[in-house]
């Protein structure tokens, strides 16, 4: 039982730190390519952007029982520095080297694969990382729980939506709460690393809360029971922070 086991273990990481994670390597001409495709993007006139590797902010173990600390490790300094890693290289000759994100994934269907990934790749895991916190923090606003009984109807028809599209999601991807530009809240679901900032996505608008069910997410303690993964999403959720995303968005 004990080989057994440790079998399954070995293989589950192997795959986990294999699947899902970005390649490092680089096509030789991608400078060259990247410029081409974005010859139709409008020139960046914003504030010059220094795009970081931000620290988790909390121990890998902080999120336990929840979320496992050896998970933690794995997804934040293998798949997030991953993605961090190959969108700095994907973004080198783009002449959008400084462009905020957020300009980057409006144009997003103008703009090579690469930076689609691993840009979204790069956002999803930084914004996800701070709508956590150990043991959770704080509890809705009242403005924000105005807004979600307002498009929702309550806040546990809000969980069960949220729920729904992820555990609905199929294979890999993210569940998300955001406003739209006319300051409503709506709940959607994204495939691979796309975001509700991306041109390309269904349901546009600015996420204030996010889930990643990508199985690196979640395949150590939970294997095959997503649903179990997200229910435990709500009780480290930092509403402080969503709170605070909430303001901005519709300020």
């Amino acid at each position: 039982m004990k080989l057994k086991h440790f079998v399954f273990t070995t293989l589950a990481l192997t795959a986990l730190t294999a699947c899902g994670s970005p390649s490092g390597q680089q096509n030789n001409n991608q400078a060259e390519a990247a410029q081409t495709e974005t010859s139709t993007v409008p020139e960046y006139s914003g504030i010059a952007v220094e795009h970081t590797f931000a620290a988790l902010p909390y121990a890998y173990d902080a999120l336990e029982p929840y979320i496992d600390a050896q998970t933690m490790e794995l997804h934040y300094s293998r798949h997030h520095q991953g993605y961090y890693n190959n969108f700095m290289k994907a973004v080198e000759g783009t002449g959008l080297e400084n462009a905020s994100l957020e300009f980057i994934f409006e144009h997003m269907s103008k703009l090579p694969t690469a930076l689609r990934n691993n840009g979204g790749g790069y956002y999803n895991h930084s914004l996800f990382w701070s709508v956590l916190a150990p043991g959770g923090q704080g509890a809705p606003s009242p403005e924000l729980s105005s807004a979600i009984e307002e498009a929702f109807g309550s806040m546990e028809a809000f969980q069960e939506q949220f729920n729904k599209a992820a555990t609905g999601q199929f294979g890999s991807g993210w569940a998300w709460l955001l406003v739209k530009t006319d300051d409503s809240l709506a709940v959607s679901g994204t495939p691979n690393q796309d975001n509700p900032l991306m041109d390309v996505a269904e349901v546009r608008g600015t996420p204030i809360l996010a889930l990643d069910v990508w199985e690196h997410a979640y395949y150590l303690k939970y294997q095959n029971m997503r649903g179990e993964y997200v229910s435990s999403f709500w009780n480290l959720i930092n509403w402080e922070e969503v709170n605070h995303r909430y303001l901005m968005a519709i300020n």
